[in-house]
C-alpha cells in the first residue's frame, strides 16, 4: 500500500496538506504517514528540565494527531499512523522516506503570505530533485471544496 508522508507542525497551511494527504489516500486506497519533528534545540537545558519539556511535546504532538486521525477516521475512512522523531526537520523527512519504502508521496502545505511559502517548502524544494519520491506542495489558501475537486 502507497502511503502519503504529511508533517504535523504548527503552521496554519499543515491543514490543507492533511487533508489533501486523507483524501488521496481514501481515494486511491493508501495509507496516511503523519510525521512530527520535534528539534533538537528545543531541550538545551539542564537534563531534568529537558526530559520534561521532551515529554510536554510528545503529549502536544499525540493531541493534536489525534484531532487529525479522528477526522480522517470519520470522514476519509483512513487510520493514520504517527510518527515522532527528534532532530533537523528536514534530515528526518528524509530518514523516515528511507526508513520506510511504502511512502510514496511527501505533502507539504505552503503559506500564501508574503514571507514565502514555509521554510520547510523552501528547504526541501531546492533540494528536490536529489529526493527519492515525488513531492506535493498543496497551497495553504485552498478551499475545502477545491480540495475535494482536485484529489
Amino acid at each position: 500500500m502507497r502511503k502519503f508522508l504529511v508533517i504535523l507542525d504548527d503552521s496554519r497551511e499543515c491543514l490543507n496538506a492533511m487533508r489533501f494527504a486523507a483524501m488521496r489516500a481514501e481515494k486511491t486506497k493508501g495509507g496516511v504517514t503523519i510525521l512530527s519533528v520535534i528539534p533538537p534545540d528545543e531541550f538545551n537545558h539542564w537534563i531534568g528540565v529537558g526530559d520534561l519539556m521532551r515529554e510536554e511535546a510528545r503529549e502536544r504532538i499525540h493531541a493534536h494527531y489525534e484531532v487529525f486521525a479522528k477526522w480522517m477516521r470519520d470522514r476519509h475512512d483512513v487510520d493514520p499512523e504517527l510518527v515522532i522523531r527528534e532532530g533537523d526537520v528536514v534530515s528526518e523527512i528524509l530518514d523516515q522516506v528511507r526508513a520506510d519504502d511504502a511512502i510514496g508521496v511527501l505533502v507539504l502545505g505552503a503559506a500564501s503570505g508574503k514571507k514565502g511559502p514555509g521554510p520547510l517548502v523552501s528547504q526541501l524544494s531546492r533540494s528536490s530533485g536529489s529526493l527519492p519520491i515525488p513531492v506535493t506542495i498543496v497551497p495553504g489558501e485552498l478551499s475545502k471544496e477545491r480540495l475535494e475537486d482536485i484529489t
